[in-house]
């Protein structure tokens, strides 16, 4: 194959020189081609939408490594190389082809999540299933694209005889090698497992409200082992996927977003309780944060000097019904000390005097 060099090539040209010039040709004009056909299709999805320009770009980079292996596995035969040297170029380009394989398995399911959670809003007031979709498919993403680099990293071990028997133990997980690996990454593999435990099941969504540790907040990012928690003071709490499959915590929007909230207000025994039922029907009625479903007033504790008074009201979010709470709060405090100033509480003494014995 390399007859055709020997009238064309000068004879003062090195042999290892001209190998060279030939392979980078190879590379060049593979290049040149791929930065063509890309110039190409970007003009044709010029008037398409943004979908299509990203998944031009995503797969721009993966495409140009094909180009590449080509090019130079085209201009192989046509350098002058050596029985090792075309050894060495061909394992190269076989570590290459696994390479891109790997990343083209990453880049398809990039686009696939990407395919999947575009038609899913989270910037809607109902979010619940545009947030169990995104969550699974994040959860399970990051898992997939783990498995994806270690299969990679495997096969190309592979290659050499020497280290092959390492690249077995990656990819079967057997042998002292990898029970040394496990015991090592038990934590990670414990979250990992744990990651797909909560992708299935969902105990948790991304922009559900919690409470961990005494602390109210929402879900704001769920990593491959760990779960980011925005407190309500927007201080961050970093928790292990683990956390939220082996202890307790409440989430209150676990179903849907509505919650029903709690003010308690103590009063004096005299205080109207149907007056005080009227006025919080009232003070919902006039707020824009109630969502019109639930509404309630309930004598529920009786202590030695005061009533407590449990006022309820709904509201469409955990942020909702917080500060519904608050302006309950506010209005029946306000009602009592303008209208029903008695109905506070108060401290009663008999000033009577004693009858003789």
């Amino acid at each position: 194959m390399m007859e055709w060099m020997e009238g064309v090539a000068p004879s003062w040209l090195p042999a290892w020189l001209l190998s060279l010039v030939v392979l980078a040709a190879g590379a060049a004009l593979a290049l040149a081609a791929h930065q063509v056909l890309v110039t190409i299709v970007r003009r044709l999805i010029a008037s398409r939408d943004e979908f299509w320009r990203e998944l031009v770009t995503r797969t721009r980079r993966p495409s140009r490594l094909a180009a590449l292996i080509l090019g130079l596995g085209a201009a192989a035969p046509l350098a002058r190389l050596g029985p090792m040297q075309l050894d060495v170029l061909g394992r190269v380009l076989l570590i290459g082809f696994i390479v891109l394989c790997g990343w083209a398995a990453l880049t398809a399911l990039d686009i696939a999540t990407l395919i999947y959670t575009r038609r899913f809003r989270v910037d809607v007031e109902d979010n619940l299933l545009a947030r169990k979709h995104i969550t699974q498919t994040r959860i399970l993403r990051r898992t997939a694209a783990g498995l994806i680099v270690v299969l990679t990293i495997a096969f190309a071990l592979m290659t050499f005889n020497g280290v092959r028997q390492y690249g077995v133990s990656l990819l079967a997980s057997a042998g002292a090698a990898g029970i040394i690996a496990g015991l090592a990454l038990q934590p990670y593999l414990t979250n990992l497992i744990a990651g797909i435990q909560i992708a299935t099941t969902q105990p948790i969504r991304l922009d559900d409200a919690v409470i961990v540790e005494g602390e109210w907040g929402r879900i704001e990012e769920i990593g491959s082992t760990y779960v980011v928690v925005k407190l309500w003071d927007w201080r961050r709490m970093v928790l292990p996927l683990t956390y939220f499959i082996q202890k307790p915590f409440q989430n209150w929007t676990r179903e849907n977003a509505s919650l029903i909230g709690t003010a308690m207000v103590y009063v004096d025994y005299s205080a109207p309780i149907e007056v005080l039922r009227s006025k919080l029907e009232e003070i919902a009625a006039a707020s824009p944060l109630w969502d019109r479903d639930v509404v309630n007033l309930a004598v529920t504790e009786l202590g030695e000097r005061t009533m407590q008074v449990r006022c309820l009201t709904s509201a469409r979010n955990a942020g909702e019904a917080f500060d519904l709470r608050c302006e309950v709060r506010e209005k029946m405090v306000a009602f009592l000390q303008a209208e029903l100033p008695h109905a506070l509480p108060r401290e009663r003494f008999d000033m009577r005097a004693a009858a003789p014995a």
